[in-house]
């Protein structure tokens, strides 16, 4: 899910605006259980319905509860109580938490009868969800027994694959590139709670690494393990840490990386680009008049998605993956490879 509120202006920003649709493949879910929007086609159509032009600087309703406060739900008669998970006293004083988290119904505050009915434009924060000690952060709609549309459609979404383009990047590089079997080590370092957790991200791989060392000797196996590196550290950064050891020996080891600026991740962007699943995806035709009037942004300006041809590289790994614990890209990936999406 997006983070962020749904408004303002359509603004260019320093990399061209990239839909999920237009990474992951949509044309999987039936047009009868679930409608697809993309959010280009939608500003540019509200804006002319509204006489904008293009301008929506303007929120006619928008959600009062916070994210952090709100779990959302739905049917499950549960609108207004308190949460399950609630923060203790001592995370109250280590995060400075002073409030308290209620369970709101999605088709009571939104539905029928509801403020939000007759408003033109809702306005979200963030709806980034996760399951955090069995509740929700911030959308629980997993339990909705009343609505077998929804238990439907959360089955026909576990898994949905990358669009062909991301999938064909990951599998060149595998194959033109690295060109042996391999490991992926995923390893978040950077951000959030995984900075603090460097020494057992680390003693994952290192123990990996043992066992196939051990299995090579056992079959007299002597060339190098190839290893694909995903990482949110720079590699001018590798000084001192493990990465650093296995790079210097390089005849045991050889390691891969990818970076934004390579030219097969600059090929597959433009590829995708042209592609415009996202635009192609949704239940209304893609307004030409409206979204060609403001030319603004560079159109030579690429999308980001080195994250999502690493996630395909690391699906093609035959020596297995070592994935960083808590991490949702690790999840993503070990879906993907359960599901056998990589096929070389």
């Amino acid at each position: 899910m997006a983070r962020g509120c749904l408004l303002g202006k359509l603004r260019c920003r320093r990399w061209r605006y990239v839909s999920m649709a237009d990474i992951v493949d949509l044309s999987l879910l039936a047009p009868s259980m679930v409608k697809i929007i993309d959010f280009r086609v939608f500003a540019s159509t509200w804006s002319l319905l509204s006489g904008l032009q293009g301008n929506i600087d303007l929120c006619i309703y928008a959600i009062q509860d916070d994210c952090r406060t709100t779990v959302w739900t739905y049917q499950q008669d549960s609108d207004g109580i308190l949460d399950s998970f609630q923060p203790d006293k001592e995370l109250q004083k280590k995060k400075k938490i002073s409030y308290i988290r209620k369970r709101r119904d999605v088709y009571k505050a939104f539905g029928p009868g509801s403020k939000a009915e007759t408003s033109t434009i809702l306005a979200f924060g963030s709806l980034f969800t996760s399951p955090y000690k069995g509740s929700e952060l911030y959308i629980d709609i997993h339990e909705a027994p009343r609505d077998k549309r929804i238990q439907s459609l959360l089955k026909e979404i576990e898994f949905l694959p990358f669009v062909p383009e991301i999938m064909a990047a990951g599998k060149d590089f595998a194959v033109n590139k690295i060109k042996e079997p391999f490991l992926c080590a995923q390893l978040r370092l950077l951000d959030g709670q995984f900075k603090n957790h460097w020494r057992v991200t680390f003693a994952a791989v290192e123990q990996k690494l043992k066992t196939l060392n051990l299995e090579r000797k056992t079959n007299e196996v002597s060339s190098p393990i190839h290893i694909f590196v995903m990482t949110d550290l720079p590699m001018v950064n590798w000084t001192g840490t493990y990465l650093a050891d296995l790079a210097k020996d390089a005849s045991s080891y050889r390691l891969y990386t990818l970076l934004e600026s390579d030219e097969l991740v600059a090929q597959a962007a433009e590829k995708l680009m042209a592609a415009e699943h996202g635009l192609r995806s949704g239940f209304l035709p893609r307004n030409q008049d409206g979204m060609d009037k403001n030319k603004a942004c560079d159109p030579v300006t690429l999308p980001e998605v080195l994250l999502y041809i690493e996630e395909a590289v690391c699906s093609c790994a035959s020596l297995g993956f070592i994935g960083t614990a808590g991490s949702t890209i690790a999840e993503s990936i070990e879906v993907m490879r359960k599901n056998n999406v990589c096929k070389l």
